[in-house]
């Protein structure tokens, strides 16, 4: 216990010594800009950062370009941010699976979601949509949960791949709403969707933007939205807490974060910047097309985000037992 504490405030005093980053930080930015996508592009978190990239290149008065790095649920595109030089240069387009899950789910992660980033801004929070294949006899996510109560074990639901954000939404409804069913995992949405339609799973947590075609097409059944309030996009469809999940509440976030020791002087300006794009009608209309809604608020917003979403997933992810072995 003793060599414990001691680590503890060696580790404190490390970090209370650390540089901060670069002297001349008022001088920032004098170099181009790079903002790492921790996901393939194409992609719902390349969308949020290509839509946002080109207002803060135009408000800095400095390129910003986008970089795909992906692999492990976006945890290899996080580690090279963690590791990069603290200057305001690398950023990372981070989300509730890089900062809220994967360190919960992975049993080796090469970065401290709170010891190696500092918070930037809470980009955007979008909920997803339950939807079920089109031969399942409910219409809502009561029946739904009616349905799995009086066959447990018999349905199974679709995920982007074991501890995904999806994942770990259905196993949320398992736990809040007393049922038993099954997890599918796929290699991410277009597999799954293929085989929901195809009657091979019998629902999934999607993303707004990527179900409402299906939805307006008749391909697949809406059940509910995962988020406390309905989604802007289809306002008509309720939302599970709705439906007699009490305090079920759960959305994807995109956000921006700096690698730990970055000047606060950066932070700010970049903090600044960020809000003022979102406030841009362009890029406020353009997110609420694909069912994100702006957030913006201080970094202070952002890190409570992180805090929150820790909490909540590490009481699934032991109670699921959901881990990967890299």
């Amino acid at each position: 216990m003793r060599s414990a504490v001691c680590t503890v405030f060696a580790l404190i005093f490390a970090l209370s010594v650390a540089p901060s980053g670069p002297a001349h930080a008022a001088d920032y930015p004098n170099q181009i800009i790079k903002i790492i996508v921790p996901f393939p592009p194409g992609g719902g978190v390349d969308v949020v950062a290509r839509m946002i990239a080109p207002r803060l290149s135009e408000s800095l008065g400095q390129s910003v370009i986008i970089e795909n790095r992906g692999g492990a649920g976006g945890s290899v595109g996080a580690t090279a941010v963690a590791q990069a030089p603290h200057d305001g240069y690398t950023l990372l387009l981070g989300t509730g699976s890089t900062h809220g899950t994967n360190p919960l789910v992975y049993t080796r992660l090469g970065y401290d979601p709170v010891r190696d980033f500092a918070p930037v801004a809470l980009i955007t929070s979008a909920p997803m949509m339950l939807v079920a294949n089109n031969d399942v006899p409910v219409k809502n996510a009561a029946e739904l949960i009616a349905l799995a109560k009086s066959k447990p074990g018999e349905l199974s639901f679709g995920s982007y791949g074991t501890g995904s954000n999806n994942h770990l939404f259905a196993e949320l409804l398992n736990s809040m709403a007393g049922i038993q069913t099954n997890h599918i995992p796929y290699r991410g949405s277009a597999p799954m969707m293929t085989d929901l339609i195809g009657g091979r799973i019998q629902f999934a947590f999607d993303g707004v933007a990527t179900t409402v075609g299906y939805i307006r097409s008749g391909t697949v059944r809406p059940l509910g939205v995962s988020s406390a309030k309905r989604s802007l996009v289809l306002p008509d469809a309720p939302t599970i807490a709705e439906q007699g999940v009490p305090g079920f509440d759960a959305s994807a976030w995109f956000a921006l974060f700096a690698p730990a020791g970055t000047p606060q002087a950066v932070i700010d300006l970049l903090n600044h910047k960020v809000n003022d794009a979102l406030k841009a009608a362009e890029v406020k209309d353009g997110f609420l097309k694909i069912g994100n809604e702006p957030v913006g608020g201080g970094p202070d917003v952002l890190a409570a985000t992180v805090r929150s979403d820790l909490q909540k997933w590490a009481t699934i992810v032991r109670e699921k037992n959901i881990h990967i072995d890299p």
